[in-house]
């Protein structure tokens, strides 16, 4: 058996983490053999976006970031996502539990969606923010996407009900 969880940089998706951890590793343990429990964490692709030039008398020109500007911003997201793992290996390390990491970059939840199938995936784990409806509509869901369009089974682990009341 083969699970992964998806984490970011919410307090959400470390609880899910732990909820794993606690409620079903024990559980599954004698399925899920060392390598097979996988912590998945998604960036967003940068895109250097141009500018306009603000000069008076000078029409049509962009500015665009330089090179150098561009790969700090890319460093600074690889470093926040080793960063995440790191914490999330840490905590499965407590447990006496092997994990593997895995930075992707693209749209959270399509990627999750893909990497799942592609790894033959037995149970994926996500983190709910427990939006409302009106601002999942808005704001997207993440775990909604997953629960509907991922090949395996997704269990979605919502936050405890004290940290849901503060959204």
């Amino acid at each position: 058996m083969r699970a992964m969880v998806g984490i970011d940089e919410s307090d959400e998706s470390f609880y899910a983490l732990q909820w794993f951890l606690d409620n079903l590793f024990p559980d599954l343990s004698a399925a899920l053999s060392a390598g097979l429990l996988t912590l998945v964490h998604v960036q967003q692709p940068f895109q250097p976006y141009g500018f306009p030039a603000a000069r008076p008398g000078v029409a049509g020109k962009t500015f665009y970031p330089s090179t150098v500007v561009a790969d700090s911003v890319r460093k600074s997201q690889e470093q926040t996502s080793a960063a995440l793992l790191s914490r999330a290996l840490q905590m499965c390390k407590d447990k006496l539990i092997k994990a593997e990491s895995l930075i992707l970059e693209g749209d959270p939840k399509d990627m999750l969606c893909e990497i799942s199938e592609q790894m033959n995936v037995d149970l994926l784990i996500v983190g709910s923010r427990g939006l409302g409806k009106i601002k999942r509509a808005f704001l997207g869901s993440v775990s909604d996407y997953c629960a509907h369009h991922a090949k395996c089974p997704t269990l979605i682990v919502k936050p405890p009900k004290e940290a849901s009341n503060n959204k």
